[in-house]
């Protein structure tokens, strides 16, 4: 099998040791060209080339979710073909590694390297569903090209969280989960609109959603992690169906104290709920238009202010080897 093996030298966990151990492990079962990213967006770019050459049949991601997220958008750039696209295989490299998890691998490099040979040579595979959030038709942000995520996006407040770690790590700071805490209190005291939402979520018809404060659309469960502890903000969530989303329609400290005591405190079977949170289910098609421009994130990366998403939920978008 030929594979190509992505590897982000600047995720959290991934060294040049690392990558040489992984590409020997490899190398003995497939037929393995390894390439280094050097900016961002060459791994998708790399796996891009990879969809088109017509033989590769396996790429590999070391490195965290930001990567796996750029390589799936180069392996989909011309739409999902599970039956003609590569497969994708994930090694973690990252600092929270919440596709790789889902998927039920291991969170360390040299036991998921393990894991992959071993299915590779049971021919162990999944088909997984994933998103796509692109740009309203007639609004400001029509011409935004589509991407795909894989686990979850999210818009206002967590994408807010999410923009403020990205400047600290622009800054030389690693990502950590203690860098996240102290971002979310951050954004919680300058979040402008946490009493009243200016986010409102569309769907085919139903009634219009209004006054959201923040928006998490999810694709698999759990829809992150603090450390070890795996957190759930819709459960039941999964790649074999379509979207789940957890909207609030308010951020008090009251209300943020009980919602983030909930999500803590979350469970496969029980997340955050109560008067002013929304959970839905097995999404396909929706919209979420704000009053002001608001960010949005998805896997984890940061992609500037927006005033409306178009979300699909497309099942059976990708083989991935687990």
């Amino acid at each position: 099998m030929r594979a190509l093996l992505v590897v982000n030298p600047a995720a959290t966990t991934t060294s040049a040791r690392t990558r040489d151990v992984l590409s020997h492990a490899l190398a003995s079962d497939l037929k393995l060209e390894v390439a280094t990213t050097e900016y961002r967006g060459h791994a998708r770019d790399l796996a891009r080339k990879a969809a088109e050459d017509g033989q590769t049949e396996l790429v590999i991601a070391l490195g965290g979710d930001g990567t796996v997220n750029e390589i799936v958008n180069g392996l989909l750039h011309h739409g999902p073909d599970p039956t003609a696209l590569p497969r994708l295989a994930v090694v973690p490299g990252g600092s929270t590694n919440v596709f790789a998890r889902a998927l039920g691998l291991p969170n360390d490099v040299v036991e998921a390297t393990g894991a992959l040979l071993h299915a590779l040579r049971e021919r162990s595979e999944r088909t997984v569903g994933l998103g796509l959030a692109a740009g309203v038709p007639g609004t400001e942000d029509s011409e935004v090209p589509a991407r795909w995520f894989t686990f979850c996006a999210g818009y206002g407040f967590d994408a807010g969280v999410i923009g403020r770690v990205e400047q600290h790590r622009e800054q030389g700071k690693r990502s950590t989960h203690p860098l996240y805490v102290r971002q979310v209190l951050r954004q919680f005291l300058n979040e402008p609109h946490r009493r009243r939402g200016t986010i409102a979520l569309e769907r085919p018809g139903e009634e219009t959603v209004e006054d959201l404060v923040l928006a998490t659309v999810c694709n698999t469960a759990p829809w992150t992690y603090l450390g070890n502890r795996p957190l759930y903000a819709v459960p039941g969530t999964s790649f074999d169906t379509g979207l789940d989303l957890l909207g609030l329609a308010r951020l008090t400290l009251t209300s943020a104290t009980r919602y983030g005591t909930q999500l803590l405190t979350s469970t496969p079977d029980r997340g955050p709920h109560g008067k002013h949170a929304v959970s839905l289910h097995d999404l396909t098609d929706f919209t979420l238009h704000s009053q002001v421009p608001l960010p949005l994130q998805m896997d984890g990366d940061h992609l500037g202010l927006r005033t409306s998403v178009q979300f699909t939920g497309v099942r059976r978008a990708l083989r991935v080897i687990v």
